[in-house]
Formats: structure tokens, sequence, C-alpha cells
């Protein structure tokens, strides 16, 4: 029979739930306990897929080709396997859920309402995914701040559940933040107290509660907030803002959630973060350092490209170097001397994108990589920048584009499948999920990965047209990487440079801190050698 614990968040967003309930993840599976997560968000969407990257930061896309909230992304590096469309839940997919049933008749004529019928469905979700992994424990997020309106079905659904299981079946952990208040020079409690109050008058009273703080929690505040909110002094974990989420797991750890979460759901295992702490140990004493220049549409919003930082992050660990990351706005490119903005770069990484806004800031990037031997990985919308700026400038082709933002381009070397050319509904309807990729022996994809057939992960519409593929080659661009039959280009890496390669897909999403993905880590390897070299100009800009 599985665990269940419920994560709210309280008196702000953005306090941490994501990385508590990772963290948490991390905590019992090192103990040998089989744990999945799920996250319940509150929005009417039906998933992010459409929402730009502003409003909802990166869309993470599971293996079964789930567009989902970034927190998933947190889920899978934290706990090191992968999720699936089942762990997403949002108030758009209950709703419709329960109203296509309506539609059909299946109530037999009876008024559809929250409670019972939505409330069914959230239930039914979080039962399913507990059943379909066969986990020990399902950790359970819900978006979003206690007393938030829409978020309120998903609370009561939580409070059903709490109900209908044993006491030690399920575990209530609420994540507050406390401010502090410069004048006095003191953390307030207050905030807490009300928010868990605000969960008390919903029907759940927190087991355990996280203090989120940007400074030392002291006893006394700890013991305060247990007599107010009536939970155990054990129970009221203070986390402070630490140097490196990947610290989170070994503060909580250390601090007590973990002895406290077993013995209250009757659970034995003994703590092991061996191998977490060193690689946190890594991380914090680099040998050595390089900077790799981000070249993006939304760098202002770095959650935009989260899965990109971290990728980064974890190739740095398997290298014992620091990577700093330059933002640059690929439209400050289009305007302004390339050189300006990216001398002293050891390495740069165009990431994935959609819409013309920075497009020719991107192919300028990728040129001045190719020009300069500066290693370059361009990740989807990177790679069509990668093969646009060679056939432009490498093999003559005057106006070479891709039809997503020059549909009468004389050159299309990038161009929709013919079976999109007819979609209309822009959600969940292009190349989702995971696909496998041959790798051709001799090139530096396969180099990289040490195998002849991998499985990526895709967000995109738009391909590299084969029409074009016999010309770019004879001028030095080499598809290292097909679909199995040969039909789709996966990898296109340029022939003679350091390392100049680019992917359909998105490697970043695989990504782990105790595995970093193979491209990464070679890219990494790449921008530490050319740093080494003294291959980098000294920064002008």
């Amino acid at each position: 029979m599985p665990k269940f614990i419920f994560v709210t968040g309280g008196v702000v967003s953005s306090v941490g739930k994501g990385i508590t309930t990772a963290s948490l993840g991390r905590i019992l599976k090192s103990r040998g306990i089989k744990v999945s997560i799920q996250k319940l968000d509150p929005y009417l969407n039906v998933d992010p897929g459409t929402m730009s990257p502003y409003q909802h930061g990166e869309v993470f896309v599971t293996v079964d080709g789930a567009e989902t909230d970034l927190d998933l992304g947190h889920y899978e590096r934290f706990i090191d396997q992968d999720l699936t469309a089942a762990s997403s839940v949002t108030s758009g997919q209950i709703y419709l859920a329960v109203l296509e049933r309506e539609r059909r008749g299946d109530y037999l004529g009876g008024t559809i309402q929250q409670v019972p019928h939505l409330t069914n469905e959230i239930k039914a979700r979080i039962y399913g995914v507990a059943e379909q992994t066969g986990c020990d424990v399902l950790i359970c997020e819900v978006g979003g701040t206690v007393g938030d309106i829409e978020g309120e079905t998903f609370i009561e659904a939580i409070r059903q559940i709490r109900h209908e299981q044993p006491r030690d079946a399920t575990l209530s952990v609420h994540v507050c933040f406390l401010p502090w208040v410069g004048a006095t020079g003191e953390l307030k409690t207050k905030p807490t107290q009300h928010s868990v109050r605000e969960l008390r008058s919903k029907g759940i009273q927190p087991d355990a509660i996280v203090l989120r703080s940007d400074h030392p929690v002291p006893r006394d505040i700890t013991d305060k907030v247990a007599l107010f909110c009536d939970v155990e002094p054990r129970a009221v974990i203070p986390m402070e803002t630490a140097d490196t989420i990947y610290e989170v797991p070994i503060t909580l750890e250390e601090r007590g959630l973990g002895d406290f979460v077993l013995d209250r759901l009757g659970l034995e295992g003994r703590r092991d973060l061996a191998e977490w702490r060193d690689l946190v140990y890594r991380l914090k004493h680099p040998r050595r350092t390089a900077e790799v220049a981000v070249v993006g549409k939304y760098v202002e919003l770095r959650d935009a490209y989260i899965s990109v930082k971290e990728a980064l992050v974890h190739a740095g660990i398997a290298h014992e170097a620091d990577v700093t990351i330059r933002w640059v706005p690929a439209e400050a490119l289009e305007t302004r001397d390339p050189a300006d903005l990216l001398a002293g770069i050891d390495g740069i990484v165009v990431p994935g994108g959609f819409g013309e806004r920075g497009w020719e800031g991107k192919i300028r990037a990728a040129e001045y990589a190719r020009t300069t031997g500066t290693p370059y990985l361009g990740l989807c919308l990177g790679m069509q920048a990668l093969v646009t700026e060679f056939a432009r400038h490498a093999c003559g082709l005057v106006g070479a584009n891709s039809t997503e933002f020059d549909p009468e381009t004389p050159h299309p070397v990038i161009s929709l499948l013919e079976e999109q050319h007819a979609v209309v509904n822009l959600g969940g309807t292009m190349r989702l999920g995971a696909y496998p990729c041959r790798l051709l022996p001799g090139t530096l994809a396969h180099r990289a990965y040490g195998t002849d057939v991998v499985s990526e992960r895709h967000r995109h519409r738009w391909e590299f047209n084969n029409a074009y593929r016999a010309r770019l080659e004879a001028a030095g661009l080499r598809v290292s990487g097909t679909s199995p039959d040969g039909a789709l280009v996966e990898i296109s890496e340029i022939s003679g440079h350091p390392f100049m390669l680019g992917t359909q897909f998105h490697p970043e999403l695989q990504s782990r801190p105790n595995r970093p993905h193979p491209l990464f880590r070679e890219f990494v390897a790449a921008a530490l050698a050319r740093r080494a070299a003294g291959a980098a100009a000294p920064a002008t800009a």
C-alpha cells in the first residue's frame, strides 16, 4: 500500500516547494525507498506548452511527450528517474476530462459539481500514478499558494485522501517563507501562522513545516512556529537559502526531516547521501573555470533555460570545473558586433525557442563560433541556426532560411514536415517526447555517447530539409545522427571545428547531476581546453 506526502506552499509563491519536494524525493530514495513525484498545477491551461516562458518558465518534456511544468525537471534531476505525463496534472486537464464525460452523457443527467466530480478526478490521478509506478511513497506538490482560489479543489481532494487513508499513510508538509523586517532586524512568523490557519480552515493540519529564509533561523523562531501551528518542534525545519540547490537534500536530512518522515509513515531506511555529498563537494570546490555564453531570446528570465543551466552545472561537476554563464540577448547580436558581446567566451550555447525575434542574432552567434573556433552547442533551434548560417556563408546559398521565419526563402534548409502542414491547434501537436537516434561512427557525437543508438527528447515542428543535405555535406557539414530509417536529421556538426555541434532534440532534459549528458560533458571539455590553451581573447564587452 503506497504512502502519500502532500507538499503545499504558503505566504508567497516561488518559495521553494519544487526544490523541497525534489529534495525529499532524493532523501527517501537514498534510504532505499521507491519514490515517485507528481505536480498538481491549479492553472486552467491543459499544459504549459502554449505559455510564453515569461509566464511559466521552461516547458519540461517527459519521455512520453508530455509538456509539463519545470518542476518536473527538478524532480527527475534529484531522484534520477524518468517521469511521465501522469506526473503532471493541471486544473485544465481535470475540467476537460470531466466536461468531456458530461458531454458524452456519462453522468446520466446529473448535476456536475466541483465536489465530487472534480475532486474524484483529481484523486483518481493521484491514486493512478501511485499504482502505475508501484512506488512506496508518492510525493505530490500543489502549485501556487494556500489561499489561492484556483487551488482549492486540489486542497479539498487532498483532504479527502487524508480522510480515506490510514493516519500513517499520509503526511502534509507546508513550505512557508519567513520575511525579514530590516527596521527591527528580525524574522517574522505571523505570515506563517496565518498560512497554516488558512490550510487548517480547509481541513488539513500540516505535519511538518519547512521555513524558508534568507537569514539564519534561530531555535526560538522554530519553537514559536511549533507552538502556534500545533506541530512537533522536531518537524519545524529551517531551510535557509543555499549556495546551490543541490545542497538542500543534505541540509534537510541533517535537520531531521528524513527521520521524521520515516517515523511518521512507519518506514525504515538508513541515511546514505554519500554520493550526493560527493557531487556537492566537487561542485563547490572547482579546480578550474570556463565561461559559456547562452544566447537566447528569454535571457531576462533564467527559468526559461533552467535545464540548460543545470546541464552546464552537471558537466562542470564531471570536470571539477566552475562553468559560469554570460547571458546574451539574441536580439543584441543583431545590432552589435558579436565580438563585443562574445569576446573572451570559452563556449557558446544557443538553446531552443519559437518565434522570429532574435533569430538573426542566433545565426550571428553561430557564425562567430564557426569563424573563431569557439566551441558551440546548438539545441533544437540552435541546430537550425547552425545549419542556416553554414548554408548562407559556407555554401553560398544566399537567403537560406527556415520557413518558420521566411516562408518565401529561396533556400528552405529548414522546413516543416509534410504532416505538419495541416496542423491547426498549437497545443501538443509537435514532435514531442523520446525518439531513437542512430549515430554515425567516427563522429564527435558518436565519440561523446560511446554507443550506436540513443534516445532523446524532442519538442519542435521544423526539421532539416534533406533536399539540401548532399550540398551541405559536400561543404563540410556532417550529419552525425539520424532517425533509424535515415529520414530525419537529428545531429549536425561542422568538420574541422574543435566542437561545433547541433541537435534537433533537447539533450539538456536528460542531464543529471550524477550523470551529466554526454554532449554537454564534451562541450564543456572543449570549452575548458580552449580556456587552457589561452585561445579566448580578453573580454571587452
